[in-house]
C-alpha cells in the first residue's frame, strides 16, 4: 500500500504552547528583587523592561533552566494541549521545534525537562528536534512567536503562522497568519491542513479531533 504523505506541523514550544513569559516572569522577579507585579506582564526583547542589564538575560536564562527548572515548570498556554491532541487525532505529524540548547553544557537537562513536560501535559507529538535554524526542518506550516525565526522561515518561503505576543507585534501579518489564541491557532491550522488534505484527494475527518477513514 503506497504511504500517505502527513502535513507537518513545525511547532515552536517557549511563547506558543508553554507559558515562557508568565514563567520567566516570576523567575525574573526572584532574580532581580522585584515583585511580579512591578515586572511588566509583557516584556521587552532580552527582557529589558523587567530591569535586566545588557548580557544579563543569559545569566537569568542559566538560573532559570539550572536553578529553577524553568523548562519543566511552566504552564501550558490555554487549551493549548487540548487543540494539538485534537489535531494529532485528524492525522496531523507534529514536529516540535525548539532552540532550548541555549546554555552550554546544560544540554542534557534542557532536553530532559522538555521531555517531561510534554509528557506530564500529554502533548503528541512524532518528531523533537533541537535546534537553532528551524528552517531546514521540513514543515508544511510553522508555528512560531520569535521575531527573528518568523523572518527567516519567511525569508526561506515557508508558511509561518504567529502566536502573537508583545515582542511580534511589529511584524506585518494577515489574519490567516497570526492568531492570539490556541483557538484562532486551532481553526488556522485546520484550514491549511484541509485544504492539504483536498489537493490529494483524501478524505476530510468526520469532525474536528476524529480520525479520517485512511489513517
Amino acid at each position: 500500500m503506497e504511504q500517505i504523505q502527513r502535513f507537518v506541523l513545525g511547532l515552536d514550544l517557549d511563547g506558543t504552547c508553554a507559558d515562557f513569559y508568565g514563567r520567566m516572569r516570576e523567575i525574573a522577579s526572584e532574580w532581580t528583587g522585584r515583585t511580579v507585579e512591578e515586572l511588566a506582564v509583557e516584556p521587552d526583547w532580552n527582557m529589558r523592561n523587567w530591569g535586566l542589564l545588557d548580557g544579563e538575560y543569559s545569566r537569568l536564562h542559566r538560573f532559570a533552566v539550572a536553578q529553577r527548572q524553568l523548562f519543566e515548570t511552566m504552564e501550558p498556554l490555554p487549551g493549548a494541549p487540548q487543540a494539538l491532541r485534537r489535531l494529532a487525532t485528524e492525522g496531523i505529524r507534529i514536529r516540535i521545534i525548539t532552540h532550548r540548547l541555549f546554555i552550554q553544557h546544560f544540554h542534557e537537562t534542557a532536553v530532559a525537562q522538555t521531555v517531561r513536560w510534554l509528557d506530564h501535559n500529554g502533548i503528541p507529538y512524532w518528531d523533537l528536534c533541537f535546534m537553532r535554524d528551524k528552517g531546514e526542518v521540513g514543515a508544511d506550516l510553522y508555528v512560531e512567536d520569535a521575531p527573528d525565526n518568523i523572518s527567516s522561515l519567511r525569508s526561506l518561503g515557508r508558511k509561518v503562522l504567529i502566536f502573537h505576543n508583545a515582542t511580534n507585534a511589529h511584524i506585518d501579518s494577515s489574519d490567516n497568519e497570526r492568531a492570539g489564541s490556541w483557538n484562532e491557532a486551532e481553526a488556522i491550522i485546520r484550514d491549511h491542513y484541509y485544504r492539504f488534505l483536498s489537493t490529494r484527494d483524501l478524505a476530510l475527518p468526520e469532525a474536528p479531533g476524529t480520525e479520517p477513514a485512511w489513517a
